[in-house]
């Protein structure tokens, strides 16, 4: 779900833990800028939660849907 929400950047092809801890603080508003300092707790709660929302979202429409 979160590959599908946030695009990669074309230089990005590793899986790594780093990669999708960028992706869920993109979810919550950082930018990823070349010089911005990493994401702070702020925006990965925010991102975290988005992500749960969307999740949870995902899953109530699949069980209405599905029937």
């Amino acid at each position: 779900m979160l590959d599908r929400l946030v695009s990669d950047k074309p230089q990005a092809r590793r899986k790594l833990l780093a990669h999708y801890l960028t992706k869920i603080a993109r979810l919550g508003g950082y930018l990823a800028r070349a010089n911005d300092p990493p994401p702070g707790n702020t925006v990965m709660w925010r991102g975290l939660s988005r992500l749960t929302d969307i999740m949870l979202g995902a899953m109530v429409g699949a069980e209405i849907v599905g029937n």
